[in-house]
């Protein structure tokens, strides 16, 4: 998406890493360039709101739910299983 005005970040860059900022998992530079670009840029800001609506309501209906224990296991010996398999590969060129 672009908004077809010139900025010093690109409109698609910016809603790349509008989770990122959401989550408050960029640096702090990075959160900088984000909130000046949405401070000029009609489009990215109403799209970066719809986001954070999102965002609010999945944290609302979903925010307080913990996978029962014996899901958390299953999912525990599967990734270790992967992680062990993943490091005895050989992976060779084509």
């Amino acid at each position: 998406m672009s908004c077809g005005e010139p900025h010093e970040t690109d409109c698609d860059e910016v809603l790349g890493e509008v989770y990122l900022y959401l989550d408050l998992e960029c640096a702090d530079e990075r959160r900088e360039v984000i909130r000046e670009h949405l401070d000029e840029c009609s489009p990215c800001l109403r799209e970066f709101g719809i986001e954070q609506e999102v965002k609010a309501l999945v944290s609302r209906c979903c925010g307080d739910e913990t996978a029962p224990e014996e899901l958390r296991t299953r999912l525990r010996s599967k990734l270790s299983e992967l992680v062990v398999e993943a490091g005895t590969r050989e992976y060779l060129p084509d």
